[in-house]
């Protein structure tokens, strides 16, 4: 006769202590192959049973070398789960604070890229080495309510001695995986963790409902993201004739023109200007659009020096940079870190370094990291007009600064060293 599973939340709603020394005597059971009364629950089990398989050590806890602080805030830039993370903090921190958990986000790797929540549940997950840019995957550390959902894909509750790894049993873990609406890619997990004895049976759903709020959010934002693009490419398109279209960065589609419309055109991992064959259209050119691409799928590609860049800074709080080439142009307006950053490029149009840059804006070159993920937004609507290592404009890019009539009114609200002395009227380009 099969065992029952054990009724976790059931029990642990009346005596989470009692529940957790069944637990304990559960694993000790199924580790050493020997019989017992109840079963564990089916994920629970399954995952010891990869993790037995694995050879994941479940009395000693491995911890893998943590992240650099600079990968780390790289990830965080480059993950789309930070466009959510007001979502989450709403939905989970006030609640996580009082009831003494912390929430946890990890990206796709099971590398945690943030961590939030009650100061001393935070000292006590430091001592588990559940800390920034930590490896948390189920294959490294055993069932943890981090990388089992992002195995499983589903939410999941891991509670005291359901972690495999003996030192993780003084602790509850309620994760759910973040996918992304567009096409079910694993962004991350969200997870709330705790001491054992602040387990509460609601804790999953409470998680998973906030996870699907998150991806709600993502889905309202690609909508909107790619609406401006139509926006944007509606002047192009109308000057094409042939068979256009135009994607965003990740090849989704805002519009078309003389061709049938496909959803998401499959780009290179790293597009650029140019010649590029594509299954849906064959050969055909790609153009850099604020915002995404033009797939010219008739014709040659235009040439890259037919590109120009008039980057306006003469109005106060209304910068903007305009590309024109054959297909048109398209204005982009800019934040005044970005118009900063341009401004910069443009006096120097040999390049700056990222240390260089993080120098003149913020009069500190070691902020190379805040520099590299600026620029990799600017790069996201310039595209092939803006080159790296060192950044700068592309040599065959026609660049032209339209300044204010008084120097002084030039970025009149930065602070950055470079564009303050850049007011002086004999240092103006």
């Amino acid at each position: 006769m099969a065992k029952a599973p054990v009724d976790v939340a059931r029990l642990a709603a009346v005596d989470a202590a009692r529940t957790a020394r069944i637990l304990s005597e559960l694993r000790s059971a199924t580790l050493a192959g020997q019989p017992s009364r109840l079963a564990p629950r089916p994920v629970i089990g399954q995952s010891w049973e990869r993790m037995l398989r694995g050879g994941v050590d479940p009395d000693h806890d491995f911890r893998s070398r943590l992240l650099p602080r600079e990968e780390v805030e790289r990830r965080r830039e480059a993950s789309p789960l930070r466009q959510v993370l007001p979502v989450l903090r709403e939905g989970l921190l006030s609640v996580a604070d009082v009831a003494h958990h912390i929430m946890v986000v990890a990206d796709e790797d099971g590398r945690v890229l943030w961590r939030e929540g009650s100061p001393a549940v935070l000292r006590r997950a430091d001592a588990l080495g559940f800390e920034l840019g930590a490896d948390w995957r189920e294959d490294v550390v055993g069932t943890n309510g981090v990388g089992t959902p992002a195995v499983v894909r589903r939410p999941v509750q891991v509670f005291a001695s359901e972690h495999f790894v003996r030192s993780h049993a003084l602790w509850t873990c309620s994760g759910a995986p973040i996918t992304d609406p567009r096409d079910g890619r694993l962004l991350g997990v969200v997870d709330v963790s705790g001491p054992l004895e602040t387990m509460h049976p609601a804790t999953l759903a409470w998680v998973a409902s906030v996870a699907r709020l998150a991806e709600a959010r993502l889905r309202e934002s690609h909508v909107a993201s790619l609406e401006r693009l139509r926006a944007v490419a509606a002047p192009v398109l109308v000057r094409l004739s042939g068979r256009a279209a135009v994607v965003d960065r990740d090849g989704w589609t805002a519009a078309v023109s003389g061709m049938p419309y496909t959803a998401r055109f499959a780009l290179p991992k790293s597009p650029s200007a140019g010649p590029l064959w594509l299954p849906a259209v064959g050969l055909c050119a790609l153009e850099p659009l604020a915002g995404g691409w033009l797939i010219r799928a008739d014709g040659e590609p235009a040439p890259h020096d037919a590109a120009s860049v008039v980057l306006d800074l003469s109005r106060p709080r209304r910068w903007s940079v305009t590309v024109s080439g054959p297909a048109g142009s398209w204005t982009h307006e800019l934040s005044p870190r970005h118009a900063e950053l341009l401004y910069l490029l443009a006096v120097h149009r040999g390049g700056r370094s990222a240390a260089a840059l993080a120098g003149e804006v913020f009069g500190d070159p070691a902020r190379r990291v805040t520099v590299r993920a600026e620029m990799s937004r600017v790069r996201r609507y310039l595209g092939a007009l803006l080159e790296h290592r060192p950044y700068r404009f592309a040599e065959n890019a026609d660049v032209d600064v339209v300044l204010p009539d008084d120097p002084r009114d030039l970025l009149p609200h930065s602070a950055a060293p470079a564009v303050r002395d850049g007011r002086a009227p004999s240092d103006m380009p």
